[in-house]
Formats: C-alpha cells, sequence, structure tokens
C-alpha cells in the first residue's frame, strides 16, 4: 500500500483522537524526493504565470472562518458578470504557498464560470526557496487545525449557494486534494489532482464514488507511476469514474508557469482536461 502523503489529515479523518508528534520515516522520504524534484526550482513570475481569465472577473482577499484559535485568509474569485450561486471549487495551493501564481489560477477558474476560493495551510506564509518550502510543508502536515481549515472552506462556499463543490491542487496541493476528498466524500462533486501523492489502499478509496481527475509527468520521481495506476485501479474497480492522464517528459510541477519545471504543451492539454472535467461534473 502507498500511504497517502498527508498523513496528519487521514490520521484526523479516520482516528480523529490521534494527531501525529512528528512525521514518520517513509513520509519524510516523500517529502525528501518532493524537496529532490524543486531542488533547483523557485517560483519564479513568467508571461505564462498571468494568464488572463476567459472573462472578466472579480478577486479580494477574504476570511472564510477560524481554526485553531486563527482567522483563516484565502483568495476568492468569481465572474464578474455572474449573479446568485454558482458551482464552486476549492482551490489548494502547491508547496510555495498561497503565492501570486496560485491567485492567477484561481481567477482562471473563475473565468471558466466558478466561484473558486484558494485556501492558505500556510497561515499566511509562502516560500521563495525549497528550503523554505520544505519548513512550511511539514509544518502543515503535522497542523491539527488543517481539518478544520478545509471544511470551513466548504463551508463558506456552501453558505454562498454553492450547489456543487470541486477541489484541486497541485504538487502539495494535489496530495490534499485527494486528502479533502477522504475527509468528507458527501460534500464533493469532483476532484482534481496535479502531481499529488496518492492512497492506494481500496479500504480507504471505497469512500470515493464521484469523478476523479488526475493529471501526473511520467518523469516525476517523487510520485512512481505504478503508485499512480494502482490508485487507477483501486477506482476503477470500485466503479468510481476516474481519468488519468501521464505526460511523457514531463517531470513534477510540469503545469506551474512560474517555475523552472513547466511544459507548456502537457500544461495546455492538463488545463483543457481540468475544464472539460468540471463542467462535466459541477455544471450538470
Amino acid at each position: 500500500m502507498r500511504k497517502l502523503f498527508l498523513p496528519a489529515l487521514l490520521l484526523m479523518t479516520f482516528a480523529p483522537a490521534m494527531v501525529p508528534a512528528a512525521v514518520h520515516a517513509d513520509e519524510k522520504a516523500d517529502m525528501q524526493r518532493m524537496a529532490q524534484e524543486h531542488q533547483h526550482d523557485k517560483p519564479t513570475p513568467s508571461p505564462a504565470a498571468m494568464q488572463e481569465p476567459a472573462q472578466p472577473v472579480t478577486g479580494a482577499e477574504v476570511t472564510y472562518g477560524e481554526a485553531g484559535g486563527k482567522p483563516l485568509r484565502g483568495y476568492v474569485a468569481r465572474p464578474k458578470s455572474a449573479q446568485g450561486a454558482l458551482p464552486s471549487v476549492i482551490v489548494i495551493h502547491e508547496w510555495w504557498g498561497l503565492n501570486d501564481n496560485i491567485r492567477a489560477m484561481t481567477r482562471r477558474l473563475a473565468g471558466e464560470g466558478y466561484q473558486a476560493l484558494a485556501v492558505d495551510l500556510y497561515g499566511g506564509a509562502h516560500a521563495d526557496t525549497p528550503d523554505a518550502a520544505m519548513k512550511l510543508m511539514n509544518a502543515a502536515m503535522q497542523n491539527p487545525a488543517a481539518q478544520d481549515n478545509l471544511k470551513l472552506a466548504a463551508a463558506w462556499l456552501e453558505g454562498k449557494g454553492a450547489k456543487k463543490l470541486g477541489v484541486i491542487g497541485w504538487c502539495f496541493g494535489g496530495g490534499w486534494s485527494l486528502g479533502t476528498t477522504l475527509l468528507m466524500p458527501g460534500k464533493i462533486d469532483g476532484t482534481v489532482i496535479y502531481y499529488g501523492h496518492l492512497e492506494t489502499d481500496p479500504a480507504k478509496l471505497a469512500a470515493v464514488k464521484h469523478p476523479v481527475l488526475g493529471l501526473f509527468g511520467a518523469e516525476d520521481k517523487s510520485i512512481p507511476v505504478d503508485s499512480v495506476r494502482a490508485f487507477e485501479s483501486a477506482l476503477k474497480k470500485q466503479g468510481t469514474p476516474v481519468e488519468i492522464k501521464i505526460y511523457e517528459g514531463a517531470g513534477h510541477a510540469f503545469a506551474n508557469p512560474s517555475g523552472g519545471s513547466y511544459r507548456p504543451d502537457a500544461a495546455k492539454d492538463a488545463w483543457q482536461r481540468t475544464i472539460a472535467f468540471l463542467a462535466r461534473t459541477l455544471k450538470k
């Protein structure tokens, strides 16, 4: 069995009284592999990172709840012309944190007709170097308030009238996207995972009944292709609609236009698949 990259979240999901005091050796190994994928990378802005949405949108910083005695602040965007409730998406940042790239991706999602809420699992911090990102990620993985953070994000969107709810994340956030689904499968209508670490235990995946889209790089050393195929197989065997795309020649973070691993062709195709998937699962 491949353990999920987010031990704290899953332990709280399936055994609420258990909160890990430290990250276990296998999770540390996963973190080290991700760090190696990013060792020469920086979240440097590029023109591709600031692509305009398909239609004008409004965006603003928002407080969507309180967890661990601290306010939860994120970024929300929606189409400028939209009136009333919209299908909604929880957006989960990469290991760099809630930075301008994630805000831009949130606006692009809004441009496709959604109310998109980018959560912050780092408490307002974000990283510019791999070492700093590693520290923030390690702290988030052990944070007992993470479960409440995501539940409150879903509740905030539901309070805005969302009838259908999706979740999307990249890298660290890709693992959290699956973790959010396992945390509250009854509330999620569609899950998008960009190169996030995966759970492959059928017993733990049994609660996932809604459609799942997974997008991975064949050269990603932190997420072996065999674990992706095991994840896909487990979902198919239980009848869960699942679409997996593995891009040849692409590594980890291939869809991040603000990093050195960006692969434009793969990123473009992945985005088109994402938009088509969300339209099928959230707009019908």
